[in-house]
């Protein structure tokens, strides 16, 4: 009787303890997966993705985006000065999402990507219009990348695969992503949910919510999880947002992380808002999300490299201006960079 009784409370025992670690898991974990804070959010499907592709079968010619109608000035940078500095605070842009980011003598890639298709394929997909604003060879040394989620123009594998053999850098990813970069050969990687932090080369790194989601086919939705960056160092600190929609995630990293220096921030791939609007911010919403994180500076990006989305390509950067005039901010705090171009601090 007694051994009954042992049994029964171990196995009751067990249940209430697993139970409680079932509670316990964070709300952004699922079954299958993971999903945004705001579960009320609808991320449009593969059916949305038809639908909008259909519909502009029957546009105008002249309503479709063509990058030969316009022209972006790219800064030719040859690296030199980057591979020269030491100590100051740097910031270039590359192209789409990919910054190169020189903090505490610490070189760092974000969302690296210098193929010139982001796809699954080298002979169709979207293409590259303007050229990447440095090339991989004028790099300085590599410590850092940073991968925002497994979307191809933000993890693009031939480019990190290059990587690895130039610098070996240390990869930072969220949950999930780490085989699919060893089974391409890449060694350190830290895999991060969100909220947690790492310490290296003096630098916290913590990986922070978005509004987004994560695929590379068609039945793997949601398996890897998606989601920004807080970089702190001793001089400067910055947020790196990789792909979102606006939600109020900013404002609780605000609260966690309330003296930003840099918000680097998507402002292009927004249109047409039936479908871009829960994943994808305009400029409108980045300009709030610019407000809720408090930060000194606004870095755009995520715009004038590849086209994924119905707007104009020059309208990102000229309604991100338009819109800190209607709210009478400073336009000196719009770091608007050319692709090339770097700033220093």
């Amino acid at each position: 009787m007694l051994k009954i009784f042992n049994l029964f409370y171990i196995l009751l025992f067990t249940f209430v303890t697993c139970t409680a670690m079932e509670k316990e898991k964070p709300f952004h974990h699922t079954k299958n997966g993971f999903r945004n804070l705001d579960s009320e959010v609808e991320v449009k499907g593969l059916g949305d993705v038809l639908s909008w592709q259909f519909s502009k079968l029957f546009q105008s010619k002249q309503s479709s985006v063509n990058p030969s109608d316009y022209k972006f000035e790219v800064i030719t940078n040859d690296g030199a000065e980057l591979r020269k500095n030491s100590h100051k605070t740097s910031f270039t842009w590359i192209g789409h999402a990919t910054l190169l980011i020189q903090l505490d003598g610490k070189n760092i890639l974000t969302d690296p990507i210098w193929s010139q298709r982001c796809s699954p394929v080298d002979f169709a997909g979207p293409k590259r219009y303007t050229p990447p604003g440095l090339k991989l060879e004028d790099l300085p040394f590599i410590h850092i990348v940073l991968i925002s989620h497994n979307h191809y123009d933000h993890l693009d594998l031939p480019t990190l695969v290059e990587l690895e053999k130039r610098f070996s850098p240390t990869f930072f990813v969220g949950l999930k992503n780490t085989d699919l970069l060893k089974n391409h050969g890449i060694q350190k990687v830290f895999e991060l949910d969100w909220w947690e932090e790492i310490s290296l080369f003096e630098l916290s790194i913590t990986f922070t919510p978005t509004q987004h989601f994560s695929a590379r086919g068609v039945f793997d939705r949601n398996q890897t999880l998606w989601g920004s960056f807080v970089v702190l160092g001793k001089e400067h600190s910055f947020f790196f947002a990789g792909d979102t929609g606006y939600f109020s995630g900013f404002k609780e990293i605000r609260k966690k992380f309330p003296n930003l220096d840099f918000a680097i921030l998507p402002i292009g791939a927004y249109e047409p808002r039936w479908f871009m609007k829960a994943v994808h911010m305009n400029p409108e919403d980045a300009v709030q999300a610019f407000l809720d994180l408090q930060a000194k500076y606004f870095i755009p990006m995520h715009y004038q490299t590849f086209v994924l989305s119905d707007e104009a390509l020059d309208a990102p950067l000229s309604f991100t201006k338009t819109e800190f005039q209607r709210r009478s901010l400073d336009i000196n705090k719009l770091l608007s960079l050319k692709i090339g171009e770097s700033k220093f601090f």
